[in-house]
């Protein structure tokens, strides 16, 4: 992949999960997703939408479809990870043909003017693309009479093994935000304590733990202090992972507490290797973003200005951005990590035994025990493929108590049936 492509798409991501992630919920985002599609647009478009969706690309928009289509087309390369691309368009919208040329591989469509024939040609292909995990194409559709003129979409989807599973369990915070919650617990040691690091950060100290996945693609959980907002985190751990920040291994950390959420100290131990052990919650989040809601960030302010046309190099009609949404889903659990986005954008009609302990040894523990970030990275370029944010970590629901209440009916019905066995025997009896 191009250094400058990758440079480009995680300052997006980073600038994203600063304006995006509050804290208030749970979120993912994909600016993996979002970015081939604001450089198509940038090809096509005049005037300041151009100079706008440049700036948000951080590349030229000269440059920007042959950018889009290179990494597309790398994405494709990734293991676990599919990509796609389609385009929709009125039978009787004019296209440039020097704009189609430069697009992407991908699904070619028609759109009837119809707002239920259209949606659900367009929510068949976003389920597809995502193997089901995301079933509806994210587009707003405008009021009749006026129709959407083009929809141009992305569908990426992430799927990874660990290399080694976590064990699962439960765990109850004691204090924090999840206080007294019974919570699905991953629990895993390694003897590569350098898998957990620790940076400074303008969001202050931040630690960053490694999860290795079976392809080519890792996540990292991103903690930082109680009081840190959770954007500027979630932005720093970005930057960490993609190594614009140095942090440094807790094999060099010094004892104590030298990171949130990290624990190192020397003990006796019966193995003379050292030890990280790690406790997360399992979890799932999902998110609906309207790219609209922060237009200079994606470079849409003008291009969705509806009483002028911008994009003279895709079609000699006047059009403008009337929608661009993106659809995510991220899921962590013992065996692996799943991700998949849809990013739409439509164009509108302008206008522990003590004996034994011999060795002292260093020994890491680092606990998600509150709100905490994560990123999808791949591993070769460091190219962030998902961000997202943590509030609600999946609970842990107890079965014993359905058992329980299954053997109290069994031995309530094996005691009727022995009454009812010594009433037959007394009547036997009787005569």
């Amino acid at each position: 992949m191009r250094n400058s492509t990758i440079r480009a798409v995680n300052r997006l991501t980073a600038r994203w999960a600063e304006q995006a992630v509050t804290g208030d919920t749970g979120t993912v985002l994909t600016a993996v997703g979002v970015w081939p599609l604001l450089a198509l647009l940038a090809d096509g478009a005049a005037g300041p939408a151009r100079e706008e969706l440049s700036e948000a690309l951080g590349i030229s928009a000269d440059s920007a479809a042959a950018a889009a289509r290179e990494l597309l087309g790398d994405l494709s390369g990734v293991r676990g990870l599919q990509a796609a691309t389609g385009l929709w368009a009125l039978r009787d919208l004019p296209l440039e043909q020097r704009w189609l040329d430069a697009l992407p591989d991908g699904a070619r469509g028609l759109l009837t003017g119809d707002p239920d024939t259209d949606g659900k040609a367009l929510d068949a292909w976003a389920a597809e693309q995502t193997g089901g995990l995301i079933e509806r194409m994210p587009v707003d559709f405008p009021s009749p009479p006026a129709h959407i003129q083009l929809v141009l979409a992305s569908a990426l989807t992430q799927r990874l093994r660990w290399i080694r599973p976590f064990r699962s369990g439960t765990v109850e915070p004691y204090e924090g935000p999840w206080a007294g919650r019974a919570l699905i617990a991953l629990h895993r040691s390694t003897t590569l304590l350098d898998r957990v690091r620790v940076a400074a950060t303008p969001a202050g100290p931040v630690t960053l733990l490694e999860v290795v996945g079976d392809g080519g693609v890792d996540v990292h959980l991103v903690l930082g202090a109680p009081d840190a907002p959770p954007g500027r985190v979630l932005s720093a751990g970005a930057a960490v992972a993609s190594r614009a920040l140095t942090a440094t291994g807790a094999s060099l950390l010094p004892e104590g507490n030298p990171g949130p959420g990290l624990r190192i100290r020397s003990v006796l131990s019966p193995d003379p290797e050292p030890y990280l052990h790690i406790t997360t919650p399992a979890f799932e989040v999902a998110a609906e973003h309207d790219l609209l809601d922060h237009p200079g960030l994606f470079g849409l302010a003008s291009a969705s200005d509806t009483d002028a046309g911008h994009f003279p190099g895709i079609s000699p009609a006047p059009l403008a951005v009337g929608s661009a949404r993106q659809s995510a889903v991220a899921r962590f659990d013992a065996e692996g990590f799943e991700a998949a986005a849809v990013t739409a954008v439509a164009a509108y009609p302008g206008a522990a035994a003590p004996s034994r302990y011999r060795y002292r040894t260093r020994q890491a523990e680092v606990c998600f025990d509150r709100p905490f970030g994560f990123l999808a990275v791949h591993r070769t370029s460091r190219l962030v493929l998902a961000a997202g944010w943590v509030t609600d970590p999946l609970p842990y629901v107890d079965e014993r108590p359905e058992y329980e209440e299954w053997m109290k009916r069994a031995e309530e019905e094996a005691a009727d049936a022995e009454w009812a066995a010594e009433q037959a025997r007394w009547a036997e009896e009787a005569r």
